[in-house]
């Protein structure tokens, strides 16, 4: 259905693809995987004739014996979002603030001339259903930032699949979701793939969630295919050494030393957090109700440890992480820092505030697009006043995340979603906090990236003694990096304990049903030394 030969593609004189050449059949889902900048995104985005000024493309790009590569502009918009379509990896920069969700998922239908706009607006409300935005919650007239970044990637996916195009790319589709509501989107599209006929090409760094899907897959590195073949003999001969260290990654374990001591006063501590947003009027005149997203939440985290926060997206995890920076008031309960109220009523004083960073988990978002990265980096140090020294801090911290101290002088567009999240995390560290609260922090990270990150973590922990609150749904993740977990459902802790009991002995039905949906590489596929992240 889909066939690429030989495409090469060159932007401004830099060569960025080398020869690539793959297929998508019909009814098949082909697996796309390498670390962030090997090509993958621009292998996509050259099907979707998607690319920037100064792009020189070559090659043949086949969409059911049409050639993409030599449509003008108007034939190719009238190919996109009907007989192709794809899912981008940052749903906030792919969804129009201004517009309702309800608008965003029917404006496919209404441009391609589908359905008019009551018929469209009907479609949407059922796309939206199928990819779990219930309509008693979700209301057609929602905007994207009353969304969280799972729900708004939800929002896309249902935009992409409005008019059940032939071919569907998703690029890193469910980067943002939760572990069960990727369980359910995987199951979605691989349900229209197998019913209806369609091609998917998926584009992922989660070397488990292809295991699970793909048919083929071809690993990709420095705009190059280096390894491509079925799924299963792929895991299992793992002829290129970089498909080998790709799959050691995804299973490392950063060396972490103990460092909490018994009896120490713990960094922070939160007691009965209740968090409540209002929700639209009621009858006339009649109150307006509320919905609780934090509901008598009370925890702790020690100097040198690190706790992780899993749960699904919208059960309140980040709702907490903002209240503990200060951001949002609580209706009720109490959050101390080294002693100290943190009270987002009263105001925080920047003292304190230096004490505590974060790493949201949209970068982008976090960014401003007219500042250079240097000037971004160096933002916390207003806190504290500017050192001398601070360009070579702001280098330090890039090089401590994978970068170079060239990249200060370059825009967060220059980067990709993984490049961006590192300068995220070296923003959270060039001041040195007690504590760093990582709000899905290495979500968007391919997986040899992952692994440096959560190096760098543990080795900054073990020099600095300082304290994570790790949020993320990714629990292999959350195994690897923390001592502790809490699990949360709807506002609520429902299980708590050391991470490897928990992970062993759930006890909460809420936690078995996490740990069931996490995708896994088959056992049998691996060597003994990839198993154990050698």
């Amino acid at each position: 259905m889909l066939s690429i030969r030989d495409l090469s593609l060159e932007i401004a004189g830099t060569p960025i693809l080398h020869g690539v050449s793959l297929d998508v059949a019909p009814g098949k889902v082909f697996g796309l995987v390498g670390e962030s900048g090997s090509g993958k995104s621009m292998t996509a985005l050259s099907v979707m004739r998607l690319l920037p000024q100064g792009a020189r493309l070559r090659g043949r790009v086949s969409l059911g014996g049409t050639e993409l590569t030599a449509l003008d502009e108007r034939q190719m918009c009238a190919v996109r979002g009907a007989r192709v379509a794809m899912i981008f990896q940052e749903p906030m920069t792919a969804l129009n603030p201004l517009r309702t969700i309800g608008e965003q998922v029917a404006e496919t239908l209404v441009v391609h001339g589908a359905a008019p706009r009551g018929e469209a607006m009907r479609i949407a409300r059922e796309k939206l259903d199928r990819v779990g935005l219930a309509a008693d919650r979700f209301d057609l007239g929602r905007y994207p930032f009353e969304l969280s970044g799972g729900q708004r990637q939800r929002v896309c996916i249902a935009m992409a699949i409005a008019l059940r195009p032939a071919i569907l790319i998703a690029d890193e589709p469910t980067t943002a979701l939760d572990v069960t509501t990727q369980a359910q989107i995987l199951a979605l599209l691989e349900s229209l793939v197998r019913e209806e006929g369609m091609g998917l090409m998926l584009i992922t760094h989660d070397l488990a969630v292809v295991a699970g899907m793909a048919d083929e897959v071809a690993v990709m590195r420095e705009g190059r295919i280096v390894e491509r073949g079925p799924t299963e003999t792929l895991f299992r001969t793992r002829r290129h050494p970089y498909t080998r260290a790709l799959l050691a990654a995804s299973s490392h374990v950063p060396k972490r030393a103990a460092l909490r001591s018994a009896g120490a006063p713990p960094v922070l501590e939160v007691e009965g957090a209740v968090r409540d947003y209002p929700l639209g009027r009621g009858a006339v005149f009649g109150a307006r109700g509320h919905f609780r997203a934090v509901d008598g939440v009370s925890l702790a985290v020690g100097r040198g440890e690190s706790v992780g926060l899993v749960g699904e997206s919208g059960c309140g995890k980040s709702t907490l992480a903002r209240a503990i920076l200060g951001l949002e008031p609580l209706q009720v309960g109490a959050i101390r820092l080294e002693g100290a109220p943190v009270d987002a009523a009263r105001g925080v004083p920047g003292a304190l505030r230096a004490k505590m960073q974060v790493v949201f988990q949209d970068p982008f978002g976090s960014f401003n697009p007219r500042h250079r990265v240097a000037r971004l980096v160096a933002e916390p140090f207003h806190l504290v006043g500017r050192p001398p020294d601070w360009r070579d801090r702001v280098a330090e911290a890039l090089q401590a995340v994978g970068l170079k101290p060239a990249d200060m002088e370059k825009f967060p567009h220059e980067f990709s979603g993984g490049q961006r999240q590192r300068i995220a995390i070296a923003r959270a560290i060039v001041i040195r906090p007690r504590l760093v609260i990582l709000d899905e922090a290495v979500s968007a990270l391919d997986v040899s990236i992952r692994a440096q990150i959560l190096e760098l973590l543990a080795d900054l922990q073990g020099r600095f003694g300082l304290s994570y609150l790790f949020i993320s749904h990714d629990l292999a993740v959350v195994r690897a990096i923390t001592d502790r977990v809490l699990v949360m459902r709807a506002g609520r802790i429902v299980e708590e304990g050391p991470t490897e009991a928990v992970f062993a002995a759930p006890r909460h039905g809420y936690t078995r049903q996490l740990l069931a949906a996490t995708p896994r590489i088959p056992e049998d596929w691996l060597a003994e030394e990839t198993r154990h992240g050698a």
